[in-house]
C-alpha cells in the first residue's frame, strides 16, 4: 500500500482527538481509517517537536474542562428530571 499524504489539519485533528479529548489511538485511528502505528508516529512526532506553550496547553485544558462542566451540567439536570419524574410516578401509584 503506498504511503498516503494527510494534510496538517488532518493529523493535528487526530493528535487531539487522542490528547485533548481522551479518546484512544485504537478508536480514532479506526474512525478516520488510519493505521494505529500512524497515528501512534503522529502523537510522538507531535510531542517530541511540540511548539506549544505552557499557555497553549492550559488553554486545552481549560477549553476541556468547560467542556466536562457543561456536560456535568446536562446530566445532573436529567438526574434531577428523572428524580421528579419518579417521585410523580410514585405519587400516581398511591
Amino acid at each position: 500500500m503506498p504511503n498516503q499524504d494527510y494534510s496538517d489539519e488532518f493529523k493535528q485533528t487526530a493528535i487531539d482527538q487522542v490528547i485533548a479529548h481522551g479518546h484512544s489511538i485504537n478508536q480514532v485511528a479506526a474512525r478516520l481509517g488510519i493505521a494505529d502505528h500512524t497515528l501512534h508516529q503522529w502523537i510522538h512526532d507531535a510531542k517530541s517537536t511540540s511548539s506549544s506553550t505552557p499557555v497553549q496547553n492550559e488553554e486545552i485544558f481549560k477549553q476541556r474542562l468547560r467542556e466536562l462542566q457543561k456536560e456535568n451540567a446536562r446530566l445532573q439536570m436529567e438526574v434531577d428530571i428523572l428524580k421528579k419524574a419518579s417521585a410523580y410516578s410514585a405519587k400516581l401509584k398511591k
